[in-house]
């Protein structure tokens, strides 16, 4: 079974207040999509690596991202749009994974409970319990109800899929205009099952400066 893999790595990240693309931020001496890629490069079965940047040519000489099996791709307009042109650079394989560049602490665990279940389910993506109440809301900041918070779950990636299973999501998605928050979200409008698996503490997003400090933090201890 090979694995084709996408590092979306091509956001501003501007809530973290940097010049700089947040994936390009240092962390504990390398960047953070250094960290990101760096667990896929373990796996066996990892035959091809889309690494989707701003700027391929300025990104060619970031540690880890000479490997062979990576290819440095130019991303788009949006998440959705560097997503789909990472996935037509990866050719031809089994299964495709989708990371975010701003999860650096990515275990191997996870890696293979997705790559697993995507392939004998079509699809599948870490989840991690919601810790607090949730309220639901109206327009006007009024709550509507308290869904019951053992059915729900904070999405995380990488979510995997079979390759043409994501294809024709995202085929489709094009075809209608409709933007998705994440790849699952546009497998699941075709009607298709989408299976969760554990996730983990450790692989939350680097989204503000706290977070970051967190994951230099929980680095620094390994």
């Amino acid at each position: 079974m090979t694995l084709g893999i996408v590092i979306a790595a091509a956001g501003r990240g501007t809530r973290l207040g940097r010049s700089s693309p947040k994936a390009f931020l240092t962390l504990a001496g390398a960047p953070l999509v250094t960290h990101a890629v760096r667990p896929f490069l373990s796996h066996p079965d990892v035959v091809r690596i889309a690494v989707v940047v701003p700027d391929p040519e300025a990104a060619a000489s970031v540690p880890g991202l000479d490997d062979p099996r990576v290819t440095l791709v130019r991303g788009g307009a949006e998440r959705q749009d560097s997503v789909a042109a990472g996935i037509a650079a990866l050719g031809d394989v089994d299964l495709i994974l989708v990371h975010d560049a701003a999860r650096p602490l990515l275990e191997p665990e996870t890696i293979r409970a997705v790559a697993e279940a995507a392939a004998l389910h079509g699809a599948a993506l870490p989840v991690v319990p919601v810790p607090d109440t949730v309220k639901e809301l109206d327009g006007n900041g009024v709550v509507l109800r308290s869904p019951a918070r053992d059915r729900l779950g904070l999405a995380q990636t990488p979510q995997g899929f079979r390759a043409g299973l994501l294809r024709r999501a995202h085929a489709r998605a094009a075809a209608d205009g409709f933007r998705g928050t994440d790849e699952a979200s546009l497998v699941e409008r075709l009607g298709e099952k989408v299976v969760a698996v554990p996730g983990s503490a450790r692989n939350f997003k680097v989204t503000t400066a706290d977070d970051l400090k967190r994951a230099e933090e929980l680095l620094s201890r390994v």
